[in-house]
């Protein structure tokens, strides 16, 4: 099943996709035009993979790393579908990054790969954007470079695991102004989801509702004010924004 943060009518509501339409808890029908997306979870610690893609670590002269190459993003970053990413002035090279999110279900302490996805509750998309204007080193991403605000969009839906039958063979693409910029399939991950949750949980607790956002293939390109990107993964959704200046933020 599909399901999402909404807000509408006043107040914030959970929601799920029932026949292409959107269904509130509550019984009620909404239209898409009526309501403000979400991120479809309340995240606990983000955490995010660079170069988990052999592909992207290549066009951008790098080698895979020979150990995940995590570090943390704060909720800050996080917006909903058809929202707006804010491209800060001067800013030379700002590139979107197709993710799956991967979203835990229950504590996790120790766990082993084998075992890795009874700690999952399902997926969702992520866009992860990144300015490389601020990259100092890409093995160590400073924190300007992936958590300034609305530098994350995700969502709409969070799909249950049980809907998803190999999350390591998903298509991933990515469209700006409807021309097709990126393609890659999750089946390419440097570490898959299995080896990330026993590697992340060997040396810290992992919690409901954390986020790992597991990379992006190549094919990231520059993107500007007024932009529209659309990320999507097979069999969980499309997740739309638009890139806006610093005047939408009155700064």
């Amino acid at each position: 099943m599909k399901h999402a943060r909404i807000a509408c009518h006043g107040a914030i509501h959970e929601a799920t996709e029932v026949n292409s339409r959107i269904k509130l808890s509550d019984g009620r029908f909404v239209n898409e035009k009526e309501v403000v997306w979400l991120p479809p979870v309340e995240p606990g610690t983000i955490f995010a993979l660079g170069l988990n893609y052999a592909d992207h670590a290549s066009e951008i002269s790098f080698k895979a790393p020979d150990e995940p190459l995590v570090f943390l993003k704060g909720p800050n970053t996080l917006i909903g579908h058809n929202g707006e990413t804010r491209r800060p002035k001067d800013v030379d090279m700002m590139h979107y990054e197709c993710e799956l999110a991967v979203v835990i279900g229950k504590k996790a302490r120790n766990v082993k790969r084998e075992d890795a996805y009874d700690f999952v509750s399902g997926y969702t998309v992520a866009n992860d954007y990144a300015i490389r204007d601020y990259l100092e080193n890409y093995y160590r991403p400073n924190l300007a470079v992936k958590n300034r605000d609305t530098l994350t969009p995700i969502g709409p839906w969070f799909v249950d695991k049980v809907d998803i039958s190999d999350p390591m063979n998903l298509k991933l693409y990515t469209y700006v102004n409807g021309e097709l910029k990126q393609e890659g399939s999750t089946k390419d991950m440097v570490f898959d989801i299995p080896f990330l949750i026993e590697y992340l949980s060997s040396f810290m607790t992992l919690n409901e509702n954390d986020i790992i956002l597991t990379g992006t293939p190549k094919g990231t390109v520059n993107v500007v004010e007024g932009d529209e990107v659309v990320v999507g993964i097979e069999g969980i959704g499309e997740l739309r924004n638009t890139i806006v200046g610093d005047t939408v933020f009155a700064r």
